[in-house]
């Protein structure tokens, strides 16, 4: 629970990270070429940091077969360069808070994916009950202030869930990869993979990424840290659990994402269809893990 809670922390602060390395990097909101670039950035640290710790820290060696490189490389495009090719563009057509609320839906994908691959990880009422009540918060997250006019944007909120789907797909793919390879290897090869991916398609868009300062090289420091961080705890947790019960964490992100962008982007969190939301969510968060919590009482 505390692994997966501050695996959740570090992604919510990637919204306002994430922001406010646009505005110190100075890459404009149509500039998608540049987001793939800092995006491309942020991965590439992040992959070279995990390996050069389990290299040179743990004195291990990078030994791979051939197949298994491949296997890495193909969760790597798929994990961080896809997701992260909506993420990067959703994150910057919506709000943080939207956006944070919005990647809930990693958790309704998860559970529901989860339930036809693992026989031992099925729905059952309460689970069902959780994701509905979790969806409705997403919508009702879409509505203004005013909860009468539907705001909806396909570039943003739109890839937001796509990143989520392509998460929650990955995730699964991960799983099966942590029975014979180490998660830290697994993390660090998959992060470079999807970094020089994201570099290389922003590079070719005519993206760039300039203006290195203490503020802009921080901020992408950071990004890059929470980043071996959480995915590397998150394999890890991945690895000796079932899908569903670790990914109903997932709902803590927007909670966890709203706040911090209230706090540091100064987006306003007061308004009732936002309260409303996170309290569906946090309600779809505990029906989800009592099924678990019960089933484990259960078997033991």
């Amino acid at each position: 629970m505390l692994v997966a809670g501050l695996c959740c922390l570090l992604w919510g602060s990637a919204y306002p990270s994430i922001k406010l390395g646009y505005v110190a990097f100075h890459i404009l909101p149509e500039d998608i070429a540049s987001k793939y670039v800092f995006a491309g950035y942020r991965f590439s640290l992040a992959g070279i940091l995990l390996l050069l710790l389990y290299r040179v820290g743990f004195r291990r060696k990078l030994k791979l077969s051939g197949r298994e490189w491949a296997s890495l490389s193909i969760l790597g495009v798929l994990q961080t360069g896809l997701q992260y090719m909506f993420f990067y563009v959703g994150v910057a057509n919506t709000t943080g808070v939207k956006g944070s609320i919005m990647n809930a839906t990693t958790t309704f994908f998860s559970v529901v994916l989860a339930h036809f691959i693992y026989k031992n990880d099925k729905l059952s009422r309460n689970k069902i009950m959780g994701c509905v009540l979790g969806f409705i918060g997403v919508i009702i997250v879409n509505f203004h202030a005013d909860l009468l006019t539907f705001s909806f944007s396909f570039t943003g909120e739109g890839f937001i869930i796509m990143a989520a789907l392509v998460f929650s797909i990955t995730a699964i793919y991960a799983k099966r990869l942590t029975a014979a390879i180490d998660v830290m290897m697994i993390t660090g090869v998959s992060l470079l993979a999807g970094g020089l991916v994201l570099t290389l398609l922003g590079v070719s868009l005519g993206g760039q990424v300039t203006h290195f300062t203490w503020e802009s090289s921080l901020n992408l420091v950071y990004l890059a840290l929470l980043s071996s961080v959480a995915f590397c705890l998150w394999n890890l947790l991945l690895k000796y659990n079932k899908v569903g019960k670790v990914s109903v964490y997932n709902f803590l992100i927007p909670i966890f994402g709203a706040l911090l962008s209230a706090l540091f982007l100064g987006e306003t969190i007061w308004e009732l269809k936002n309260l409303i939301a996170l309290i569906l969510v946090s309600v779809g968060i505990y029906l989800v893990n009592r099924v678990s919590s019960l089933r484990m009482t259960k078997s033991r």
